[in-house]
């Protein structure tokens, strides 16, 4: 009540923030909490042995991992050219980039407006603190200040609790996001790699030894 009208819309934004922090949160460390690089190598391993239909078995237990979406659309496409295997990789990334991604600008978006929130209320509490200077009382000029004064301090530091939670949030979960993303990268380019690699040796003849997981 001290910090007048401003208080609700910035109370109203660090409800929204608090949210998208505790669901970002569970999505990208609870439910994408696999280790990515040992299910990279196992996919991995499956294909130099030759068990293609291994590895997609494997991806289909965690498909509701962005990884093994990515993956298992490599998987299903080793037996054609590279350039098609390499489509299907970033058909497949640009699905599951966004459903990584999603929410996580609003966060930064929450910390600004709520900092300006506090700011305009400051300078709101500072106009009442003028106006009560120049066209109180004398009786009335304390209470006015005192009004203009709470009105400015509370705003300022109300914005501010709510936009620093919000911006570590958003620094915290966006690293998260970040190394999701660039282990699919990695992984997907490591499995386009090797399916090329068995391919050519499967062209270069049967005077070559290998390994090929595609017959």
């Amino acid at each position: 009540n001290q910090g007048g009208f401003f208080m609700y819309p910035i109370m109203g934004v660090s409800i929204v923030g608090l949210t998208i922090i505790a669901e970002r949160a569970y999505h990208l460390f609870i439910e994408l909490s696999m280790n990515m690089t040992h299910f990279s190598r196992r996919i991995y391993s499956a294909v130099e042995a030759g068990d293609v239909n291994g590895a997609i078995q494997e991806c289909h237990k965690y498909f509701s991992h962005p990884l093994a979406q990515v993956l298992n659309a490599a998987l299903l496409k080793a037996n054609r050219g590279d350039k098609e295997i390499e489509r299907a990789i970033q058909g497949k990334y640009l699905q599951v980039a966004p459903v990584v991604q999603k929410r996580l600008g609003y966060l930064s978006m929450a910390a600004n407006i709520s900092t300006l929130m506090g700011l305009l209320g400051t300078i709101i509490g500072l106009i009442q603190c003028f106006q009560g200077v120049a066209l109180a009382d004398a009786a009335a000029k304390q209470e006015v200040l005192s009004k203009g004064i709470s009105v400015a301090m509370f705003t300022t530091a109300a914005g501010l609790v709510v936009a620093i939670p919000c911006l570590i949030g958003f620094h915290v979960l966006t690293n998260r996001q970040n190394r999701i993303l660039d282990v699919i990268q990695e992984s997907a380019t490591e499995l386009l790699n090797l399916i090329s690699a068995s391919n050519r040796d499967l062209r270069a003849g049967p005077k070559r030894v290998s390994n090929n997981p595609f017959n």
